[in-house]
């Protein structure tokens, strides 16, 4: 599906269950893809869980771009893609997350698309060597529960258990967390469904 933002056309893949128990609409990081190795584990691991899922590609990544820009216009992009995406289906808990920038636009949105809950992967707590540039912030400013799954050797970070729902560090894993993806997967599949 195709969904037409001010920052040009975002693409939604749905992979959808017979009778879902919820909605996992998942993001990729700035450079990166939904074919991501963790967002293919996540998506694999919701769906034998009872979630439908939708991977969202960003228009500014569909535009070819590396970088999103704006978090106000990113962020209106994403609102409008998640409405397109929610209807016809508005009588189901949405979970939304994503990886590395993913996961900041879901925790900055997450109140005003409705959800219940937000899965970020590899948050990126910082850049790489400035850790006085904390985006803690986005996490605490949720407002709604979010699970953080990050690898311990993460150069952009590791957030405080304090600032998440959940915080899970995977040992020997990068801000790719494609060392062991399906452990990923078996993380975020148990811990959505108990807002299904």
């Amino acid at each position: 599906m195709q969904v037409m933002t001010p920052r040009g056309p975002a693409l939604v893949e749905f992979d959808e269950v017979a009778d879902p128990r919820l909605l996992l609409v998942l993001t990729h990081g700035s450079a990166g893809g939904v074919e991501a190795p963790d967002l293919l584990a996540v998506r694999d691991a919701a769906l034998a869980a009872g979630a439908s899922v939708a991977r969202v590609t960003q228009a500014f990544r569909v535009a070819g771009a590396r970088a999103p820009g704006s978090p106000v216009k990113q962020d209106e992009a994403w609102e409008i893609v998640l409405r397109e995406v929610r209807a016809g289906r508005s009588g189901l808990p949405l979970v939304q997350g994503g990886r590395s920038n993913g996961a900041r636009v879901a925790c900055r949105t997450a109140r005003a698309v409705g959800a219940v809950a937000v899965v970020a992967l590899a948050f990126p707590l910082h850049p790489p060597g400035r850790p006085e540039r904390s985006r803690a912030e986005e996490l605490r400013g949720a407002g709604v529960d979010v699970l953080v799954v990050n690898g311990d050797r993460d150069p952009f970070g590791i957030p405080d258990a304090a600032d998440a729902a959940e915080l899970v560090v995977l040992r020997g894993e990068n801000h790719d967390l494609k060392r062991d993806p399906a452990r990923v997967g078996e993380v975020v599949a148990g811990w959505i469904m108990r807002y299904a």
